[in-house]
């Protein structure tokens, strides 16, 4: 029987995911796609780039060396930016223990195919393994800080969820079974582009009001999208629906409202990006579920609006404007 953990990605996320499973006991392999860095934290114990005040226990251990890092491992965790992921299973797939489990703890959807991060991961690895996705209200930095954070373990293979909640579940993690793959997936990646909207609400002074109702009607149109991919409405009103777009468009932790309140302060996107170190999959995943909704025939007009001030089609200003202006309706 194989054993332990392999994290895939040396980001916050999977440094913190690292952090938290080798603190409560469990063997795991952190990879690093940059060998130097790898080395570095395994010298070092800290991951200078990310979470650096945080010293990996023991039992973490990191290597550049992707075959290293996944054989044996029973449960293999995805923590990578959603353009990257397709090319790392593909890698990884040959080297995966045949009774593993795989974990995507990735937001986003695919640029060209629009495939949620689950599909992704069973089309590289011929539908082999049961997939998981990890999702939730959780920044990496207070998952770092052990502080209370609670997430959603959701697959259509009962067994697997409940393996990942048993595993996962720790003094300051708490893990809730969801068999709503398709909701939990586009509740988390959705979120991002509606944060990127909320930080421009909230870098143009719009204030309270304006920032309450586009939260509101952000929901519904996550919901709208998710139950046209075949999701269910009620997954949305729990913590990978409205748990993490309250966290993502309210937290200063943000990355996706930080890119909206600069580019509401009136920087270009372009330097938005330069000056982050960290990837914001809301940027990549709106023009996605632009087309996603398109394909349904569904209107996504906060995703427009954003797809609009993210091409430089429109300021923030005109994009409030434009979504304030559209012909009124019943709210239901």
């Amino acid at each position: 029987m194989s054993r332990g953990f392999a994290v895939l990605g040396a980001g916050s996320w999977g440094t913190a995911l690292a952090l938290h499973l080798g603190r409560i006991g469990h063997e795991v392999n952190l990879w690093a796609r940059d060998a130097t860095l790898a080395q570095e934290i395994q010298r070092t114990r800290h991951n200078s780039r990310y979470l650096s005040e945080f010293p990996l226990p023991p039992a973490v251990r990191c290597t550049s060396e992707l075959p290293v890092a996944v054989e044996g491992a029973q449960f293999v965790v995805f923590a990578l930016p959603s353009h990257g992921l397709r090319p790392v299973a593909r890698e990884a797939a040959p080297w995966v223990a045949r009774d593993a489990v795989l974990i995507s703890a990735t937001k986003g959807l695919e640029s060209e195919s629009f495939a949620r991060m689950s599909r992704v991961l069973a089309q590289e690895t011929l539908n082999t393994f049961p997939v998981v996705v990890l999702s939730g209200p959780s920044f990496a930095a207070e998952v770092a800080r052990s502080l209370p954070t609670a997430v959603l373990a959701a697959s259509t293979d009962p067994l697997a969820a409940e393996s990942v909640q048993q595993k996962f579940r720790g003094p300051a993690l708490r893990l809730y079974a969801s068999d709503d793959v398709v909701g939990v997936e586009i509740g988390g990646a959705l979120k991002n582009v509606i944060a990127i909207a909320a930080g421009v609400v909230e870098g143009t002074g719009l204030g309270h009001n304006a920032m309450s109702a586009l939260i509101t009607r952000g929901l519904v149109e996550i919901s709208r999208l998710a139950m046209a991919e075949g999701g269910r409405r009620d997954t949305l009103a729990g913590l990978s629906g409205l748990g993490d777009l309250v966290l993502t468009c309210t937290g200063s932790l943000s990355r996706n409202r930080h890119v909206g309140l600069e580019l509401g302060r009136g920087k270009a996107l372009s330097e938005v990006l330069n000056e982050m170190r960290m990837v914001a999959e809301g940027v990549r995943t709106t023009g996605a579920a632009l087309a996603l909704g398109a394909r349904h025939g569904i209107e996504l007009p906060i995703t427009a609006q954003m797809a609009a001030v993210l091409d430089g089609q429109r300021t923030p200003r005109e994009a409030v404007e434009a979504l304030m202006l559209r012909p009124q309706r019943s709210e239901a």
